[in-house]
């Protein structure tokens, strides 16, 4: 299954780079580019798109307002060089936020994430209960056994690993990579090269922290619009 997109963006450099990155994605077909949202109204009026590539900063029109003009938008993800846009982009659903210049890799992980929106309805089961909800570490020369439900956030420290429960926090030998891949993605967030937090345990957003209780974890600049994708997407409530 190929996703048919648009780039709409007054850029010609962002443009062309755009079209390089589609190019090298083989579910990805470029239906068009234009450097007008108004100019994109009649193929979204009259072709299949489920995809955009959407600047926010245009003349004439916003990239922000042109998608609340749309009465059934395609899938969106914003390229943007203004960071300060990432809330309200999420507010309005978007796949992903680009803040340019961004890399492939970048580039690649948003659109993994809108071919596996498109391929999987809303409605999608949640994984199988029966699938084990905790792990062992070793810690004080015993076996611990810790509940993803009791991890408030995981932090690197050198050689060692902290986690951060309800009760209590663990140091154990252990590497950060480790810990990492083995909690479920659907239930942590990396916010920095050294944090992980738990999605529920997550209090606010303040600026670049997470508030947590009394911690305050930060959020690198790198993963911050991960974080706001997974934390706030389609959980943001409006008037």
């Amino acid at each position: 299954m190929k996703l048919r997109c648009l780039i709409i963006d007054d850029e010609p450099l962002a443009r062309k780079g755009l079209k390089e990155y589609i190019h090298d994605v083989d579910f990805l077909e470029l239906a068009g580019e234009f450097d007008n949202p108004l100019r994109a109204s009649e193929v979204l009026m009259n072709q299949q798109i489920d995809l955009l590539f959407l600047d926010i900063q245009m003349p004439r029109m916003t990239g922000m307002e042109f998608l609340k003009s749309l009465s059934h938008p395609p899938m969106v993800i914003f390229t943007t060089a203004y960071p300060q846009y990432a809330v309200e982009g999420f507010e309005l659903h978007a796949i992903d936020y680009l803040l340019k210049p961004f890399s492939f890799e970048r580039f690649w992980k948003a659109v993994l994430r809108a071919r596996s929106q498109k391929e999987q309805p809303a409605s999608a089961q949640a994984p199988s209960s029966t699938e084990p909800d905790y792990f062992f570490i070793k810690c004080d020369n015993k076996l611990v056994k810790i509940s993803y439900d009791e991890i408030l956030f995981v932090e690197a420290l050198q050689n060692y690993v902290a986690v951060h429960t309800v009760e209590k926090k663990y140091i154990t030998y252990l590497t950060f990579r480790s810990i990492e891949e083995h909690l479920p993605a659907s239930r942590f967030i990396r916010t920095h090269k050294s944090f992980i937090v738990s999605a529920a345990r997550v209090e606010s957003i303040e600026g670049n922290d997470i508030r947590i209780g009394r911690h305050q974890i930060p959020i690198s600049r790198s993963e911050r619009e991960n974080v706001l994708q997974q934390l706030l997407q389609n959980r943001l409530l409006k008037r």
